[in-house]
């Protein structure tokens, strides 16, 4: 019996190539909502795969709320008439005048973005009083990351200029940690709990205050901890199509591979190297060389040489591969990758039957 991956029309793919199994999408979709008491409670972000099908999908799944990180993403869900998106990113310049357009030309999906300063808070509701808008905003915490965001500790005044400015809406907080990444669970769960303490506390004066904060929190290492809390909308978005590197570092969350790399053979370099074209602008390159992609039908070779175009790999001697061998390459990081790629081939019992285009790897949509 084939395996899960193989392709019986593989003579028809050009490679290097994305390939997406929606059969396995949906398998994860449907894991990812049993595992909450809510559905209502999943934000997932739509930053893996950046697709309109897929979205779709995961409509399909009863998910109504989403996460996007731009303004090209944030279009995308309004097109697929996503009911709530959040647009987990602070719009300035340029790009907050960009936001208000979107909310105007979408009506029917709530829109929220993120603030951490009052000068941004300030421009938004300028631009939704122009506008006749009321632009809804969460405040962005820092819990740890320190790449954006406010220290919970400090966030309460900005919390009451924000609901004081006309024009705009505050609708609560947002808590993103993924600097917390640990294998094992019982840390990662541990400092989840000790980053999250601040929030709640924040959260704690707020209501007393007279405020009613919804909190987004986490992403899909810390999903699990945040899923066993009480309220708090959870934002997982590897989860999907899942990688090589969550599947190794977060085993108790039982998500499948549903996206692969298709790579070839093509030159025999020494006796004992491959080279094939799976180069930096086919799989995502940030990791260090021996964490980029692991061959599903070939685990045993080993990356020695990446380039832009080129993936060169040790296979020992009398290997027996040659030019032209389909391999199928699961990515350490898949969201990066996806963004490589315009589309995804769809494989359905084992055939290539179409392709999902990557819409949102564009920085610009029609805004």
């Amino acid at each position: 019996m084939a395996e899960w991956y193989e392709l019986t029309n593989a003579d028809a793919v050009a490679t290097p190539a994305l390939a997406v199994y929606p059969d396995r999408v949906q398998r994860n979709l449907a894991r990812l909502v049993a595992s909450i008491d809510d559905v209502a409670r999943l934000r997932p972000h739509i930053k893996t795969h950046k697709s309109p099908d897929a979205l779709h999908l995961t409509l399909a799944a009863g998910i109504t709320k989403f996460k996007c990180a731009t303004i090209a993403e944030a279009e995308l869900l309004g097109q697929g008439q996503a009911p709530d998106a959040l647009l987990a990113y602070q719009p300035v310049g340029p790009n907050a005048a960009r936001f208000v357009a979107l909310m105007q030309r979408y009506p029917a999906t709530l829109f929220s973005c993120l603030v951490d300063n009052p000068q941004a808070a300030s421009q938004l509701a300028s631009l939704g009083a122009a506008a006749g808008l009321t632009v809804r905003v969460f405040l962005d915490l820092n819990v740890g990351m320190n790449r954006s965001g406010i220290a919970p500790e400090a966030a309460f005044e900005l919390y009451q200029h924000c609901a004081a400015l006309p024009h705009l809406t505050i609708m609560g907080l947002h808590a993103y940690d993924g600097h917390i990444h640990d294998e094992d669970l019982a840390t990662r769960t541990a400092r989840c709990h000790a980053a999250f303490a601040p929030v709640e506390a924040l959260g704690a004066q707020l209501r007393t205050a007279g405020f009613e904060p919804v909190i987004v929190a986490g992403g899909t290492p810390t999903f699990p901890v945040h899923a066993a809390r009480p309220g708090v909308e959870c934002s997982p978005g590897t989860f999907i199509y899942w990688d090589g590197g969550y599947g190794r570092a977060f085993a108790e969350q039982a998500f499948e591979p549903a996206a692969l790399v298709l790579s070839r053979v093509v030159s025999l370099p020494t006796a004992t190297t491959l080279c094939l074209d799976i180069g930096h602008k086919a799989v995502a390159s940030e990791s260090p060389l021996d964490k980029r992609v692991t061959f599903l039908n070939a685990p045993e070779l080993r990356p020695i040489g990446h380039s832009e175009e080129h993936l060169v790999v040790e296979a020992g001697p009398g290997h027996g591969y040659q030019p032209g061998d389909l391999l199928y390459g699961l990515p350490h990081h898949i969201c990066p990758t996806v963004a490589l790629h315009e589309s995804a081939l769809t494989v359905e019992n084992h055939h290539v039957t179409g392709a999902w285009p990557t819409v949102a790897r564009r920085r610009t949509l029609t805004i």
